[in-house]
């Protein structure tokens, strides 16, 4: 993605340096309860693995379980803290330039998937063996839907919200469908090429396929 030559040489302090001991602390929790969650549903499926299973793995009560996550749902589509963190630090360094919307979006896209190679199977895997969590699977993107929307926004002429929201909701659906085909046993880059072609097949109106 392309980006000034100063915001390109300005040293980037990761946000897991910035946090605070309490704040580690908690993410660390968060981290572990999620690793013995995603370990007991891969072994047993979903729906056999309880939030009492997953407490007990975590070596937590479920009642701490509930102070993280709102459900059991939740701890399978629920985005870890510092990939939201470093979602926005990519909105915030890309700079407006000369290049077509479409395409900074798809740059951001790609990025973005390049922050989950670990967690996007996995979430994958979940919703073909239970087609039930496809709907939490959708709201997953509400967490990082806002900050998207806000940058259309600004390289859109005036922020004309029709405009915004004909974008947003054509990339994000873009997106969903590259996910949506990919089959998690593929590699990753697949996944990225898949992006890249729904995105700018989005972005050319769809009259014709992309090369």
């Amino acid at each position: 993605m392309a980006r000034s030559a100063k915001a390109a040489s300005a040293p980037r302090c990761p946000v897991d340096v910035v946090m605070g001991l309490r704040e580690r602390k908690k993410l660390a929790a968060w981290r572990t309860i999620r690793s013995a969650a995603l370990r007991l549903i891969s072994e047993r499926g979903f729906d056999a693995v309880s939030v009492e299973d997953i407490a007990a793995e975590a070596g937590v009560s479920r009642t701490t379980f509930f102070s993280y996550f709102p459900s059991k749902e939740a701890v399978a589509f629920e985005f870890d803290p510092l990939e939201l963190q470093r979602w926005r630090s990519l909105l915030e360094d890309d700079v407006v330039d000369d290049r077509p919307l479409w395409d900074a979006l798809t740059d951001l896209f790609v990025e973005f998937v390049g922050l989950l190679p670990d967690w996007l199977p996995v979430q994958k895997r979940l919703v073909q063996e239970c087609p039930g969590l496809a709907n939490s699977a959708r709201g997953s993107c509400d967490s990082f839907a806002p900050d998207l929307r806000a940058w259309i926004s600004r390289r859109l002429p005036d922020g004309d919200e029709l405009r915004t929201a004909l974008v947003f909701n054509t990339a994000l659906a873009a997106f969903m469908t590259a996910v949506e085909v990919w089959d998690p046993d593929d590699s990753f880059d697949e996944l990225l090429e898949l992006v890249r072609t729904c995105l700018r097949w989005a972005g050319a109106g769809l009259a014709h396929p992309v090369s």
